[in-house]
């Protein structure tokens, strides 16, 4: 049965490092390969913690690091045609932390937000 595999927090040392989505500008192919796969990782387990939609922040993933690797985010801003596309992006721009609280009361919104930094 699903619910008796434990949901363990993901191994992500590259994306623990990154702050603020300006730190994806120095990294190589290599690790921006790293990050995706990472970034994948912690989508699935966040969403799997907090509820929500994850197949569109999935299609997304390379994306999403492509454009902040080379857009200056986040002052150059970036516009998702599907709210939940917008997953990677807000752990990328320092939400990752508050993925947990996405669709509560209080906490990160299931969709873009301009509020939400």
């Amino acid at each position: 049965m699903l619910s008796d595999i434990p949901i363990t927090l993901p191994h992500t040392p590259l994306l623990n490092r990154i702050d603020q989505g300006a730190s994806l500008h120095h990294l190589n192919t290599q690790e921006l390969v790293q990050l995706t796969e990472e970034l994948r990782a912690y989508l699935l387990y966040s969403v799997g913690q907090s509820g929500g939609h994850f197949g569109a922040g999935l299609g997304v993933v390379e994306l999403t690091v492509a454009l902040h690797h080379i857009y200056n985010t986040p002052h150059d801003r970036i516009v998702w045609d599907v709210g939940h596309q917008t997953y990677p992006h807000k752990i990328l721009t320092g939400r990752m932390g508050q993925m947990h609280s996405m669709r509560q009361a209080g906490g990160l919104a299931g969709f873009p937000k301009r509020a939400e930094r």
